[in-house]
């Protein structure tokens, strides 16, 4: 068997400070994994510059080399799309790809371990963190509570795995099929089956930059990956109603006892506290509604998720 070609695919968005020690390191690995007779002489590293506003783009360009490569989307797509846009163009290049984010704290010595999964059988190699220490207390039950909630609602989804995983041509080829606006890999990737295997490694620590996922944008990504895998929630809001039903006919009927018996019913606080209780429940249930039709609306236009302004 020849030895196989790996992409490494990187998105970047502001990652100037941290650029040119990311590609220091990915380069020794790539390197000493080919002197081990591990991977090819082709083996390269693409990163993807998600319209970054600082001078990202410019440290690609001149890190650019045989194999070095570098893709600028024209405007800021999302960290989805870009790994998106680094698969379309390396699915013809190489044997295998792994996609690793730029601020190494995926353990860029774990790359050996995904090469060897694969040689030994594995189509895709999730990288999975043994712990969330280097997390803060709130994204630690935060992560916890999403993969949770993910799979009591039905989606796939791998515990404490991001976006650091190796596919082969063969399943980036089955996973660009997927046409889909609104991105979730996570919870797109283990539909495509094959074997599938799991490594386990350290986060560490950000080396320079700052994170580009503040708690907005987790959130914003959460409900994006639960309503993008499962109507599961417009159904809980169906029983949801129910329920209400029945205890107002329940409040009902108590109501009656307590006239036909002469009791006087006081009844100012527990109207207010009801209408505003189902109200809340009602613009809750019309939000949830909203982010599915939203979505619709976003797919149906069939918009391009991105476009590439330049390579190097």
């Amino acid at each position: 068997m020849e030895k196989p070609v790996i992409a490494l695919i990187v998105p970047c968005y502001d990652e100037e400070a941290i650029l040119p020690l990311t590609n220091s390191v990915l380069l020794s690995k790539l390197e000493d994994l080919e002197k081990r007779g591990k991977i090819g002489e082709g083996s390269l590293i693409v990163y993807v510059d998600d319209r970054s506003n600082d001078s990202t783009w410019n440290i690609i360009r001149k890190l650019s080399s045989r194999q070095v490569r570098g893709l600028r989307l024209s405007r800021h797509s999302g960290h989805q799309c870009a790994l998106i846009a680094g698969m379309e163009y390396v699915v013809d290049k190489c044997d295998a790809c792994i996609t690793i984010d730029a601020d190494l704290q995926d353990d860029p010595d774990s790359l050996s371990e995904m090469v060897e999964a694969f040689l030994e059988g594995g189509e895709i190699v999730y990288g999975v963190r043994k712990g969330r220490a280097t997390d803060g207390w709130i994204k630690r039950i935060t992560a916890a509570a999403f993969y949770k909630t993910m799979r009591g609602l039905g989606a796939d989804c791998i515990g404490n795995h991001a976006d650091y995983r190796l596919l082969t041509r063969r399943a980036v080829e089955d996973l660009l099929e997927y046409e889909e606006r609104n991105l979730f890999l996570r919870g797109i990737v283990p539909q495509l089956g094959y074997e599938q295997r799991q490594i386990y490694y350290d986060r560490l620590e950000r080396k320079a930059g700052k994170s580009k996922y503040p708690f907005r944008r987790m959130a914003e990504f959460a409900i994006d990956g639960i309503t993008s895998f499962t109507v599961r929630p417009v159904r809980m809001l169906f029983w949801l109603g129910v329920l209400f039903m029945l205890t107002a006919l329940g409040i009902g009927i108590y109501v009656l006892v307590r006239h036909f018996s002469g009791a006087t019913i006081e009844g100012w606080t527990s109207l207010i506290l009801s209408i505003w209780f189902c109200t809340g429940i009602l613009l809750m249930g019309l939000g949830v509604v909203g982010e599915y039709i939203g979505k619709i609306y976003i797919e149906v236009k069939h918009r391009p998720r991105f476009r590439i302004d330049e390579k190097v």
